[in-house]
């Protein structure tokens, strides 16, 4: 007997990529549960399955950064007490990217890549082991959303959150809307998803001085043209990233969805004087923000 749910959960994160640096990324999740019934006639009730293995999957991946661990760029290194992590991400041509984070913000996956295939190996195996025993198989799906349009892939964190989104490296794939006088403008859609591919959004106030952050050996070296920092303690601990000038972008306020469609609307508003301007900017999947100029 089989027991499927579609579309249980959505993986907000980033992941650590050699080519493109930090990727923001969401990544939909069905999965499929094979076994006999229990004493209730069923393989696990279909409650249990979304609070259940929706829990174990935003433990485990969700609103982290994932880091490739077999890959020879990435390199671990444990404070006293393990309670972070120091990751240096040693790419080169000056692309390095170095975190210092709560040991929480990270998951090591057991792969050269961080990939759909890598991260669906890493979850269904995180799964497996909650599974009541009358569970025998499991199939787990990680999907992208269907985009008719133009998205970007972005990471950033949000130190005021008292969630999740604290966590200064997690991401999102993001689709944009933009109307001038109501109608639809893909060229100006694709002109600012081009711009923000695969970028780091950061808030202007957590700019951080490199002398000043708690850095590792390999950080050290990094140069102030090139690279920038990022540092703010929140309710999870302190966290800090050094990451090239080249992936980033700089706004005044926080870099909630909210605020990334004001900043948007105002700035595009600035170009197109007389007109109305509205931004439909998404974070991750079916969910985002409004705003108008």
């Amino acid at each position: 007997m089989q027991l499927f749910v579609n579309d249980l959960t959505v993986i907000d994160c980033s992941y650590l990529c050699p080519q493109r640096g930090i990727v923001g990324e969401s990544w939909i999740v069905d999965i499929v549960l094979d076994g006999n019934l229990n004493e209730q006639s069923m393989v696990l009730d279909f409650g249990k399955v979304k609070k259940q293995v929706k829990a174990i999957i935003d433990d485990s991946v969700d609103h982290k950064l994932l880091v490739p661990g077999d890959h020879p760029y990435t390199k671990v290194t444990h404070n006293e007490d393990d309670s972070s992590y120091w990751v240096d991400f040693e790419r080169d041509n000056s692309r390095s990217i170095h975190l210092f984070c709560p040991s929480d913000s990270f998951a090591f996956i057991d792969a050269e890549v961080v990939s759909i295939e890598t991260v669906t190996d890493y979850v269904k195996a995180v799964i497996k082991q909650e599974l009541p025993v009358n569970v025998e198989g499991l199939k787990l799906t990680l999907r992208s959303e269907q985009i008719d349009g133009f998205y970007y892939h972005y990471t950033h964190g949000l130190k005021k959150h008292d969630g999740n989104c604290q966590r200064i490296a997690h991401g999102h794939r993001s689709k944009l809307q933009i109307f001038i006088d109501g109608i639809r403008q893909p060229a100006l859609e694709k002109s600012w998803c081009d711009k923000w591919e695969d970028i780091y959004i950061g808030t202007e106030d957590d700019i951080a001085i490199f002398n000043e952050m708690t850095l590792s050996k390999a950080a050290n070296g990094v140069d102030e043209n090139t690279h920038i920092g990022y540092s703010y303690t929140s309710i999870q601990g302190l966290f800090e990233l050094v990451m090239p000038r080249s992936e980033n972008y700089v706004i005044e306020s926080d870099s909630t969805v909210e605020c990334i469609a004001q900043y948007l609307a105002s700035t595009i508003g600035q170009e197109y004087a007389g007109k109305s301007v509205e931004v439909r900017a998404y974070e991750g999947v079916g969910k985002g923000a409004i705003a108008y100029a």
